[in-house]
């Protein structure tokens, strides 16, 4: 028994102390009564004083394991809550279920793998350091649980052909446990595919002196058909057919990535270092939302994080763009009916309800080390169903909103690119050789583009088609602000459509803040500044500009002095030149 904080063991003082939590543990959050911890952890001998002591011991456990867990006095007796705190045992039990689930559905490799990284959860004897009593009430139970486990791993390992080595083990297992009749089977498996029939039929004949020796009975039926099976060579030690056990190929519907990304680097360094599973927080949800305003590359970004993470995840990736062309949200069963089609399940479109599909797809994903990119989310409404319920998937998702409570979701935002950034993401896309002939072209060029990643890979895709033109020609064409966001269109890119799908999805009254900025004349702007330009009072002027910063609209960055806000040139010019200008105009009229 033992609890840790961030890799740091906490002392707890006592054999009591500790017997006191574990049982509290066990009992998977109900009420363990004043009787039952006093025969726990003084059989039937209890002192005169062990109410007292009881509390004692609660209130020391209180101490040392903090807020975040809670005991709770609830008559007649104590319950813990242990919030999101991990209990090794029941990440055991878990992982061990859906081993099963896995062997069952014929996923022999995947099941192996879940109850191998089960059995790693054990690091010794259990409860060796609580009473004695409480030892020969739970131990029985956690150690059958392992040893069941432990048959099932073997089981899998002789399905998928490693019989040679298993032997080893099991030799040592059934020495340990004489008369565990599956494991002294598949230890007579494992020799006689080895080609050593004589020892497996040496295996039997001693496992049954031990059961009539020790038990008083003959083998059961299992360990009979092995027996049979070895002399005649029968089906039950025929080792598997070749294929029998293959796994399909895993999903892989990750859009293609950008050969020529440019930047980011910083953020993607930390992406691959904390999306994988790692020693120590494989229990913890790895979610990860990515957000900034329209065009500033975050589905492009998280395409990179997600190559950079393959191997990582060899149970495959799946994708799923959540947003129509239109704008519109796409309706969470159509993307769960997608993603488990991916998956190999046959679901057909209106077969099951919301949460039929919910069910099935965290079923499916659970214990799979599975990356799942959410591209385009719109609320967490459309985002709860498809989040899945264990810790080893990982979930990457790109919203331009900064999404309502989730989950154990880290969000991070991707602001602009430095002109130096834009630079090379342009040198890498048009001939570097244009790029040296006109320098100052090629950074005004890069300038102008905003730091948008949309707008710079729009004026290369313009430059690339037009090899024999200037880059002074396409620089001065954007200088001029009339004509700026008129040549950022091309080939279905538009940063102008992209800005404009933004606004649209604004509350009217958010939309015309936003139109009414570039009368600031300045890009960089503090509450008291703008409410002093526009006329505005400043408390109800600070809640709506926060809230074009949820959707990805406005940037914020505090500053030693005051908060500012920065309003993205081009956004700044699509406000005053765009369609919804016009309601700028009406309202003043």
């Amino acid at each position: 028994m033992e609890v840790r904080r961030d890799g740091e063991s906490i002392v707890l003082s006592g054999t009591k102390v500790k017997t006191v939590l574990a049982a509290l543990l066990l009992a998977r959050g109900r009420v363990v009564s004043d009787a039952q911890l006093s025969r726990l952890l003084w059989g039937w001998n209890p002192p005169v004083t062990v109410s007292a002591q009881i509390y004692t011991y609660i209130s020391r456990l209180r101490m040392r394991l903090g807020d975040s867990v809670r005991i709770e006095r609830q008559l007649p007796g104590y319950a813990l809550d242990v919030g999101h705190a991990r209990i090794d045992f029941l990440e055991f039990e878990r992982l061990s279920r859906t081993g099963i689930e896995a062997q069952e559905a014929g996923d022999v490799e995947r099941a192996g793998g879940l109850l191998r990284d089960a059995l790693e959860l054990w690091q010794g004897p259990a409860l060796s350091n609580v009473t004695e009593f409480l030892a020969d009430s739970e131990l029985p139970r956690l150690e059958e649980a392992r040893a069941v486990t432990l048959e099932n791993r073997i089981e899998a390992d002789l399905e998928l052909g490693r019989h040679r080595g298993l032997i080893p083990e099991l030799t040592s297992l059934v020495a340990e446990f004489p008369v565990r009749e599956r494991m002294r089977a598949q230890l007579m498996k494992a020799l006689y595919r080895g080609g050593r029939q004589a020892d497996a039929l040496t295996a039997y004949h001693a496992g049954r002196r031990v059961l009539a020796d020790e038990l008083g009975v003959d083998p059961g039926a299992e360990l009979t058909a092995v027996y049979q099976g070895v002399l005649t060579g029968g089906s039950a030690v025929a080792p598997p057919a070749h294929g029998a056990t293959a796994r399909s190929a895993p999903p892989s519907t990750l859009p293609a990535d950008i050969p020529d990304f440019t930047g980011r680097r910083a953020e993607l360094a930390e992406l691959r270092r904390l999306l994988p599973p790692a020693e120590g927080r494989s229990w913890h949800t790895r979610r990860f939302l990515v957000t900034g305003m329209p065009g500033i590359g975050k589905t492009a970004f998280a395409v990179r994080a997600a190559n950079e993470s393959l191997d990582a995840f060899p149970d495959g990736q799946l994708y799923v763009n959540l947003s129509h062309p239109d704008g519109l949200p796409v309706d969470p069963r159509d993307a769960l009916v997608g993603m488990l089609r991916s998956l190999g399940e046959p679901v057909g479109t209106g077969e099951l309800d919301l949460d039929e599909l919910v069910r099935l797809y965290r079923t499916r994903t659970a214990g799979r080390r599975i990356l799942i990119l959410l591209d385009n989310a719109v609320s967490e409404l459309q985002l709860s169903p498809l989040l899945p319920g264990a810790p080893e998937p990982g979930v990457l998702i790109t919203s331009q909103t900064l999404l309502g409570p989730i989950g154990g979701l880290h969000t991070r935002v991707l602001g602009p690119l430095g002109t130096q950034e834009s630079l090379q993401m342009l040198t890498a896309s048009v001939d570097p050789a244009r790029i040296a002939a006109e320098p100052q072209s090629a950074r005004d060029i890069a300038q102008y583009c905003a730091g948008l990643p949309l707008a710079v890979r729009i004026v290369a895709t313009r430059l690339a088609a037009r090899p024999s033109s200037s880059l002074r020609r396409l620089a001065d064409r954007l200088a001029d602000p009339d004509s700026r966001l008129r040549e950022l269109e091309a080939r279905g890119l538009s940063v102008p459509r992209s800005l404009e799908a933004s606004l649209g999805r604004l509350a009217r009254e958010q939309r015309g803040l936003l139109l009414l900025l570039p009368r600031l004349g300045r890009d960089v702007f503090s509450v008291r500044s703008a409410a002093r330009s526009l006329g505005l009072a400043a408390a109800p002027l600070e809640t709506a500009l926060e809230a074009l910063v949820d959707q990805g609209l406005l940037g914020f960055s505090d500053e030693p002095d005051e908060p500012v806000y920065r309003l993205n040139s081009l956004v700044r010019l699509f406000a005053e030149t765009g369609r919804y200008a016009r309601e700028v105009e009406q309202s003043a009229a």
